[in-house]
């Protein structure tokens, strides 16, 4: 009696982990296309970005040259501040990005606006509140 319930269990871990395999499988070809999609999108910018500096002109006048600044986070949080009117607190903009709101996330926010306020990009005008810097006219 024992043997047969070994061969069953047996045969019921070989059909799981069969199962398993197929979904990895699945996974893997999901991943692969995923990455041959991305792989391609990278190739195709940089043939765009290769035709672009061929032609010689400017690139982008408003581009920030600072590649800190030009980093997709510190670009959303320009994003909140074009599209408010009001002087905002860490903790606001960390809402408006849907970020958390705990002390650290707010914290690690706060560094990146102090930043910005460094590259007089944003003014603090009061502790705490950030807004737009006005722009600079050139001479």
């Amino acid at each position: 009696m024992t043997q047969p319930s070994l061969l069953t269990l047996l045969t019921e871990r070989e059909t799981a982990a069969g199962l398993a395999v197929e979904r990895l499988r699945a996974q893997i070809a999901s991943l692969d296309e995923q990455l041959t999609a991305a792989e391609t999108e990278v190739a195709e910018l940089a043939i765009t970005r290769k035709t672009l500096l061929s032609l010689g002109g400017p690139l982008d006048a408003v581009a920030p040259a600072d590649p800190t600044i030009a980093s997709p986070a510190y670009q959303q949080i320009l994003a909140v501040f074009h599209a408010g009117t009001a002087p905002m607190r860490a903790k606001d903009i960390c809402k408006a990005l849907g970020a958390g709101t705990t002390a650290k996330d707010t914290e690690n926010l706060r560094a990146k606006l102090k930043r910005l306020v460094a590259r007089q990009i944003l003014t603090e005008p009061d502790a705490g509140l950030f807004t737009l810097a006005p722009p600079t006219t050139s001479a």
